[in-house]
């Protein structure tokens, strides 16, 4: 019994992972915000180290961070899912669609004031 729910776990933790990695692809190829954030991370995590004085400043900072691209994508998929209903102008698609970028905007509100906080002291 054991090594079946094993089995399952290890199959299960593999497709996620597959599926993860298609969905940060995608968002990578279609999304320019994303590349960018990417990029911008690329340049701040490993600065977090550098900038924190203690393991909480540390995590923070680089929670902060994910925060961004984890919300970033959150954000493309709602617009891809409105996208493949109809790109026809509708108010409810433009009110979730401003909403999505509103999160991303709050995300990196999020970002930029334990950043600051850190930094400032």
């Amino acid at each position: 019994m054991k090594k079946v729910v094993l089995g399952v776990l290890k199959r299960r933790l593999m497709m996620a992972s597959l599926h993860s990695w298609r969905g940060i692809k995608a968002c990578f190829k279609h999304e320019e915000a994303f590349r960018i954030e990417l990029f911008l991370a690329a340049v701040f995590l490993p600065l977090a180290p550098i900038v924190a004085s203690n393991a909480i400043e540390l995590a923070l900072l680089m929670v902060s961070v994910l925060l961004v691209l984890i919300v970033e994508l959150l954000n493309s998929a709602v617009e891809a899912a409105i996208d493949r209903i109809g790109l026809e102008h509708h108010d409810l698609s433009g009110r979730a669609k401003d909403q999505g970028s509103a999160a991303v905007t709050l995300s990196m509100l999020v970002f930029l004031i334990i950043w600051l906080s850190i930094l400032i002291g």
